[in-house]
């Protein structure tokens, strides 16, 4: 039998005040229903309905968790409205 490998994503969320929310979970699904039923983090529950504009996926926690790091800290809004423009050009 094969083990089911679990996925870890991390997500940029546009929020209904147009802002931008950053998170991972190894659920997109699961986390995205969380945060439009109000629970999912306090910064959006304000912030409702936020609809999921960019995600990337990984195989390691580490590395997604690393990530989400980067584009919380380290990406401007601009830099992340590029990542998501240049992510939905590629569709």
């Amino acid at each position: 039998m094969s083990e089911k490998k679990t996925k870890h994503y991390i997500y940029i969320l546009e929020c209904s005040d147009r802002t931008l929310y950053t998170g991972y979970t190894n659920d997109l699904e699961k986390r995205l229903k969380a945060h439009n039923g109000g629970k999912g983090a306090k910064y959006t529950k304000t912030r409702l309905p936020a609809k999921l504009v960019y995600h990337e996926e990984f195989d390691d926690k580490n590395e997604a968790m690393k990530r989400e790091w980067f584009i919380k800290h380290k990406l401007t809004r601009e830099d992340k409205l590029k990542l998501i423009k240049e992510a939905k050009d590629k569709k």
